[in-house]
């Protein structure tokens, strides 16, 4: 990362969080398709292709970063590491709480990407581009695990009220730091 420096202006936070976010997406979902080998293995084919997607958003907002010599967030790492061990945990315990997981992460994130991009229409339209380039996707991923995940009981209300919360709290310090 020579050479590269810290995230300055809002957009440049924007990008740095939403990589970071889409590292732990990544990492979500390959925890994931790992617990789902004894729990739902026919699940696995649908989260490879959900991975796919948020490795494509990832290298998205890398780019963008790279372009505009900006390091990646601080909790990078942190952000990949979390994913992976909330995903292979949400994985073993079955299609539903893999989904009813999707489902809380991505009713964040696409309303933190609705903000941003509101904020950032009319002053970094680069930001804006790249944000864009991924509601589909995750209004895709939203949709399909929500059907998934029906109706959630107490149990899976609480992982959902968890993940949410954690979602926000990532979002929020990444923007911090």
């Amino acid at each position: 990362m020579a050479g590269k420096r810290r995230a300055k202006t809002y957009p440049e936070k924007v990008l740095k969080v939403v990589n970071a976010g889409e590292h732990g997406a990544v990492n979500i979902y390959r925890g994931q398709i790992w617990g789902a080998t004894l729990s739902c293995p026919s699940y696995r084919t649908e989260l490879r292709e959900f991975m796919a997607h948020e490795q494509e958003h990832r290298a998205i907002f890398q780019a963008e970063l790279d372009a505009r010599s900006v390091r990646r967030c601080t909790s990078y790492g942190l952000c990949g590491l979390g994913g992976l061990v909330l995903g292979f945990f949400t994985g073993m315990l079955g299609k539903r709480t893999i989904a009813v997981t999707t489902v809380a992460v991505e009713r964040v994130v696409l309303r933190h990407l609705e903000d941003y991009r509101e904020r950032l229409k009319d002053s970094d339209r680069q930001a804006y581009d790249a944000l864009s380039k991924i509601v589909e996707d995750e209004q895709e991923h939203h949709d399909a695990t929500e059907r998934a995940a029906g109706r959630p009981g107490p149990f899976l209300w609480v992982v959902g009220a968890i993940v949410s919360l954690s979602t926000e709290a990532v979002i929020w310090t990444g923007m911090k730091i």
